[in-house]
């Protein structure tokens, strides 16, 4: 008898802490304790709340940016552009590399043509280094090609083909990737919130297996240089199933930098003029026009327009498009389902079409609104938001 009673009250503690890993310890009073939900707020998925679609040309290089300089009459000129989907995660560090070369002349001014990304922080990095900087761009930030990016701090998008770009390439991309990121901290609690961290979830159906039988062909070989900063990239992780509201066997969270634009755009202008900084608006028909600038040096920041203007037919225009869903303050995080991307930020929720990889919108420099595809994704994400519990 005593033996018995031994082996039970065993197997009672065993049976309670097993319900109590599972969240269920409180059957014992009548209770079951559900496991701990995530909150997430759904995301209004509905075509009626388009309220703008925009499109994006990604100057895409082979070897990766050009940040080399060349001699134009009596102008020193420093290249800065062809980041592919890389522009505003590599902006800082990129900027830091072109001035460099640019201060090695001792200038007191410098001018710099582009007013995108790569544009605003190379001019703000010049006046930091203390040379007076002039602006020379047909348009401000919110005009630019720039300022309809994604948002998100992607440092090796389409940065490189891994057979094209030199070998001292990717010490230079880290050191770029660095610059950046520590750069970013300093945006970080800002008003607005210009840079701000969130979650991401990656939701399947198919398990890790199934899908690398699905991932999409990779023929020209893009290099992916993200392991060199494994440190200070906050690795992912798989959650069980029942931790979301999505209701998918498989879901993966991870977290990263994002750029609200609209406020990150205006700071940017904002500590530009603030240091004394000036913009002309301005057309350049060729590289050689920036001999009736002023200034004898000058950085060129034109992104995708330097394939025109430097008749550098090594840039390939890599073609996204972006539909805009009506701002929801309390979703603040992103989503990837069935090849759609979604990112809430403060000026409207992000929906973009990802499948097929990075060939998707490779070569294409159609710039039209295709809305049917922008309707197709938001449709992808109301289905996925019918698979979700609150």
């Amino acid at each position: 008898m005593t033996m018995h009673t031994t082996l039970d009250r065993r197997r009672l503690i065993k049976g309670s802490a097993s319900l109590a890993a599972l969240g269920l310890a409180g059957c014992a009073t009548g209770r079951i304790e559900r496991p701990v939900v995530i909150p997430l707020a759904p995301i209004r998925a509905s075509v009626n709340r388009l309220f703008d679609i925009t499109v994006c040309l990604r100057p895409f290089r082979a070897q990766g940016p050009r940040l080399d300089t060349e001699q134009v009459g009596s102008k020193l000129v420093v290249h800065n552009y062809g980041h592919g989907g890389s522009g505003w995660s590599l902006s800082w560090g990129s900027a830091a590399v072109a001035v460099g070369q640019a201060m090695q002349a001792s200038p007191k001014e410098i001018a710099v043509i582009g007013c995108g990304a790569l544009g605003l922080t190379s001019a703000i990095t010049a006046q930091q280094a203390g040379a007076a900087v002039t602006i020379y761009a047909r348009d401000l930030l919110p005009e630019t090609r720039s300022a309809r990016a994604t948002g998100s701090w992607t440092p090796s998008s389409r940065i490189a083909l891994e057979s094209a770009a030199s070998k001292d390439f990717p010490v230079l991309w880290e050191k770029m990737a660095r610059i950046s990121f520590h750069t970013y901290r300093r945006y970080l609690g800002m008003p607005g919130n210009p840079v701000e961290w969130s979650d991401r979830y990656n939701v399947f159906d198919e398990s890790p297996a199934e899908r690398a039988k699905l991932r999409p062909a990779d023929p020209l070989g893009f290099a992916d240089y993200q392991d060199r900063i494994a440190d200070i990239m906050p690795p992912g992780e798989d959650l069980p199933q029942g931790a979301t509201p999505f209701q998918f066997p498989y879901v993966r969270r991870s977290s990263l930098m994002q750029f609200n634009i609209a406020d990150y755009a205006h700071t940017l202008m904002s500590d530009f003029f603030a240091a004394g900084g000036k913009f002309v608006r301005a057309e350049f028909g060729a590289l050689g026009d920036v001999s009736r600038l002023k200034e004898k040096v000058v950085i060129n920041c034109t992104g995708y327009g330097a394939r025109e203007l430097c008749k550098d037919e090594s840039i390939v225009p890599v073609r996204g498009q972006i539909g805009w869903l009506i701002p929801q303050p309390e979703v603040n995080y992103g989503v990837y389902y069935q090849g759609v991307f979604v990112l809430p930020r403060r000026d409207g929720i992000v929906v973009q079409r990802l499948d097929g990889g990075d060939m998707r919108g490779y070569g294409d420099a159609n710039e039209t609104v295709d809305r049917a595809e922008s309707e197709e994704a938001v449709k992808r994400v109301a289905e996925l938001y019918q698979r979700f519990k609150v």
